[in-house]
């Protein structure tokens, strides 16, 4: 995965011993969606729709990933970045498929489809979550003083993760003139601005602090914490938990 550090000054790990345990707030997410779309491609803004819906479920984290790869059609995506290309093309080698789509979505870092088939999300998500491969690992995000702490469970013996952000924007209306989406008004929620790392991991319940003038920076709207496994050749793997930050709490 093409990801940035955030270097040693800006994190610290703290192990948690049972004698500090952790209070979980609220209840856990039942699902990652992370949608690669482009404002330049006809089949695009059905899955946006798709997307807007499911973040209002309250327990399925949806995350927008725009690409532009499709600009050439006539239409440059205005919130297209290079680390949400890079993070689809880490998926196209965890996945082993010859080429990228839009709109693909990835559904908890385990299985991928069609972003315009809502029922196939909802129905990956079910199954997904009654198989046991759902989020299975507590984290939770706090704001304490001037830093951010991610606290996460402890999972299996030997199991390690990279601790992910990933920072959006607020939702954006776009006004598209030009490319085979000519004359739509489609909203975008979630857009993410950018993939950063975090941290590693260790099975273990664990804290990672941040300092939160940095995490409002770099992401606008909130950012999403994601505790995904990664493969020995360096793909992302299945996202074992994960939490939402709004903007309103950094």
């Amino acid at each position: 995965m093409i990801l940035k550090s955030l270097g040693a000054a800006a994190l610290t790990a703290l192990s948690l011993f049972a004698t500090n345990p952790i209070c979980w707030a609220g209840e856990r997410l039942a699902g990652v969606v992370e949608l690669f779309t482009s404002q330049g491609c006809r089949s695009s803004p059905a899955a946006d729709a798709n997307l807007t819906e499911l973040s209002k479920r309250g327990d399925v984290l949806a995350l927008g990933y725009h690409v532009g790869y499709w600009d050439y059609l006539g239409w440059r995506d205005t919130l297209a970045n290079p680390d949400s290309a890079a993070r689809q093309d880490d998926y196209r080698k965890a996945f082993e498929t010859r080429s990228v789509y839009t709109p693909q979505a990835v559904v908890n870092g385990r299985v991928h489809v069609n972003g315009s088939r809502r029922g196939e999300i909802e129905g990956s998500l079910s199954s997904l979550g009654n198989t046991g491969q759902g989020l299975v690992v507590d984290v939770e995000v706090r704001k304490r003083g001037d830093s951010i702490v991610i606290e996460t469970g402890a999972g299996g013996f030997g199991q390690k993760a990279h601790v992910t952000i990933v920072y959006y924007d607020f939702p954006h209306s776009v006004n598209i003139t030009a490319g085979e989406n000519k004359g739509q008004h489609v909203r975008y929620v979630n857009p993410v601005t950018g993939v950063q790392a975090a941290g590693m991991w260790h099975g273990k319940a664990a804290a990672f602090e941040l300092p939160a003038s940095e995490m409002s920076k770099r992401g606008p709207g909130g950012f999403a914490v994601l505790l995904q496994s990664v493969r020995p050749d360096g793909a992302p793997g299945p996202i074992l938990g994960a939490a939402n930050f709004p903007q309103g709490g950094v």
